[in-house]
């Protein structure tokens, strides 16, 4: 059994309450602001590509985006409540995948969903950092060439703390979202190394973008 749009084993009812659940949730913590959210393809295969500073984006960009979408979920997050947090994740459609080790299904699963029109979405740094998207690994650019899927940037920035780690009172969080572009990732090792690398520059771009206008505008990045 699958939802549309999604992988099997989904259930489209909860991701919709999923999706309900991430555009509101945060609200009372966070002051959030989409801009270009209209930007995201009505259909056809996207791959969405997202900066990573915080456990926060991923909630966000899922609740935010105006289509059902699986993301790439770190493998140990299923674990949490003994398994019940695993459940629902697959419930709501999302792709378990083990960091540091190469797993070629979690790719697979996320390649089908394309291919059926979906969307997925994938943080190409790996892991929680600075977000500035200074390295990022292949798995993006793997799956535009195995499905020809349009790339859709997006930029988050106001969910990191401060240095002193304390957090401010209802923070500015701004998400950007790019315009898509659909690159083309040429055969082998060097095709997929070149895609890494334009997909890479497209969001780092972005990231500084959605930076200078924080800054230009008086808000505090991270």
């Amino acid at each position: 059994m699958k939802a549309d749009g999604l992988p099997e084993g989904s259930v489209g009812a909860l991701h919709d309450a999923g999706r309900i659940f991430g555009r509101y949730h945060l609200r009372s913590a966070f002051r959030i602001r989409v801009h270009g959210r209209e930007r995201m393809p009505a259909t056809g295969p996207v791959v969405v590509i997202a900066n990573h500073s915080s456990m926060i984006e991923p909630q966000l960009i899922f609740g935010m985006l105006p289509r059902r979408s699986a993301f790439l979920v770190k493998a140990e997050l299923y674990d949490w409540l003994g398994g019940l947090a695993g459940k629902f994740l697959v419930a709501i459609g999302q792709i378990p995948v083990k960091r540091g080790e190469i797993d070629r299904k979690p790719l697979m699963t996320a390649a089908g969903v394309l291919k059926d029109g979906g969307v997925v979405g994938i943080f190409p740094e790996g892991t929680r950092g600075a977000g500035d998207v200074g390295a990022a690994e292949r798995g993006a650019a793997w799956l535009v060439r195995a499905s020809g899927a349009t790339v859709l940037p997006v930029a988050t920035r106001g969910t990191r703390k401060p240095a002193d780690g304390k957090r401010r009172w209802r923070p500015r969080v701004d998400i950007l979202v790019g315009e898509p572009f659909t690159p083309k990732v040429g055969p082998g090792k060097t095709g997929l190394d070149q895609g890494t690398e334009e997909l890479r520059g497209e969001l780092a771009a972005l990231v500084r973008t959605l930076d200078d206008w924080r800054t230009e505008n008086g808000f505090v990045t991270p």
